[in-house]
């Protein structure tokens, strides 16, 4: 027979479901395993409400987007296609540097969704994390309720009509039942809402989580074809390379020996051909590019055949991309940890990114350099140099003619640039980006796109 426990807890939760109300009870810990063996299967339904700290819980959610991360692999099939269809591509420059650029802008696309997406589970593990903690809150309040029914369950008023002169103890159990029934009732309410609260944010978490495995497959599938795609331009050029060898040698020789990267940019562009011959080219094309208003420089810019840049640097502030997307940790002019200030701008990005060259240039170095890591140094013409330091992998040669936003390098899975000594609290690979005019550090805001806070300034 059902005692005046079971019987209160149903009405009570006659407008709820009863088996969620039961393991929510049980997953707290408030109620009796006794008095609701039948419910025991409800037990894995709220396992997670019992799932440690919420410091345990966000590593583990951590360690679960970084096993997300590692996880994608573009099939064999799939990259065979991708290769068959780079292969029928007109094997010319202009053809796959258009369809370099082109697939490095899907991918900063899709890069934009992944941070969104990411930031939208973080949002939902915070209000998880709220309902759990309001859960949490109940338990002192419900334990209280819970004895008193217990007692009552244990000690049932009698029935009036077979004990009539028990009639006082069961008025006193009737008051007693009524005093707590509200109670029961607010509180059962309250669980109930947080339950379903719960499991929505539980849907809508692995919902997003599929959303965001999605995403990085298409990730790995833009990164497979900008590799593809840079192999089958170098290979074009596989004479070149070969010519070129003895000169990147030099190059690196020269850049053991260089003091600062002032004077192994101007020890570049008078002793190594390649570089001599891209610092010739750019002082050409600052003769010969005529000054363009900016919708003549969108026009210009959407040309993928150029071989020189398609306007003046000083005329391109504001048009620039930035070469990564990722927040601003460190600007221009702020201190470098050494006592003096940055040369340049640091940008915090994720593992294995590309580095899309932020203007039409030649590549005058492309190496190691001191503690910068690997070192790219482009000549944008009148006199101005740009300098991306902290990649892993290099993809331009030296002496080539880049286009802006083509792939050149390809972040590392850690920081690899040390320049100062700030090293802030981010593990994530960092990018130093240096404009320099005439071989004196310059501040890169004004060429950035005014709506991109993190960048400019």
């Amino acid at each position: 027979m059902l005692n005046l426990y079971g019987k209160l807890i149903r009405m009570t939760i006659r407008s709820h479901s009863r088996p969620a109300l039961l393991a929510v009870l049980l997953g707290l810990g408030l109620a009796s395993p006794c008095a609701f063996a039948t419910e025991a299967d409800q037990l894995e339904a709220v396992d997670d409400l019992r799932g440690g700290s919420a410091e345990q819980r966000r590593n583990a959610r951590e360690a679960e987007l970084e096993a997300i991360r590692r996880s994608i692999e573009v099939s064999a099939r799939r990259q065979s296609a991708l290769r068959e269809e780079i292969n029928a591509l007109e094997r010319d420059g202009e053809t796959l540097s258009a369809d370099l650029i082109a697939t490095a802008q899907r991918m900063r696309a899709t890069e934009q969704e992944v941070a969104g997406i990411e930031g939208r589970i973080e949002q939902l593990h915070m209000q998880e994390d709220g309902v759990r903690r309001s859960l949490r809150q109940r338990r002192a309040v419900m334990a209280e309720v819970l004895m008193a029914l217990q007692r009552m369950g244990r000690t049932p008023p009698p029935a009036m009509l077979s004990r009539p002169e028990d009639a006082l103890a069961a008025i006193r159990g009737s008051i007693l039942a009524g005093s707590v029934l509200p109670d029961i009732r607010v509180e059962a309410e309250g669980l109930a809402a947080d339950l379903s609260e719960l499991t929505e944010l539980s849907a809508r978490i692995e919902s997003e989580r599929d959303a965001l495995r999605a995403r990085y497959a298409a990730m790995g599938e833009e990164q497979t074809r900008i590799d593809l795609l840079v192999a089958a331009k170098q290979s074009d050029h596989e004479q070149t390379q070969a010519a070129l060898a003895a000169e990147q040698s030099k190059a690196t020789q020269l850049a053991d020996e260089a003091q600062n990267l002032t004077s192994l940019i101007r020890t570049l562009e008078s002793e190594v051909a390649a570089a001599a011959r891209a610092a010739e080219e750019a002082r050409e094309a600052a003769r010969t590019t005529a000054r363009t208003d900016e919708d003549d420089a969108a026009t210009r810019l959407s040309d993928t055949s150029r071989i020189a840049p398609a306007i003046h640097f000083a005329d391109a502030k504001g048009l620039l991309t930035p070469p990564v997307l990722g927040p601003t940790v460190a600007r221009f002019g702020e201190a470098d940890g050494l006592g003096g200030t940055s040369q340049g701008l640091s940008l915090s990005t994720r593992p294995g990114m590309p580095v899309l060259s932020p203007a039409d240039a030649w590549v005058v170095y492309a190496g190691p350099f001191r503690s910068y890591g690997q070192v790219l140094i482009l000549n944008a013409g009148d006199n101005y140099h740009i300098v991306l330091a902290g990649m892993e992998r290099i993809d331009a040669a030296l002496g080539q003619f880049v286009l802006a936003g083509e792939p050149v390098a390809v972040m590392g899975a850690t920081r690899v640039a040390s320049i100062g000594e700030d090293e802030h609290t981010s593990a994530q690979p960092l990018l130093y980006v240096e404009f320099r005019k005439d071989g004196t550090a310059i501040d890169s805001g004004p060429w950035w796109p005014p709506e991109n806070g993190e960048v400019n300034g």
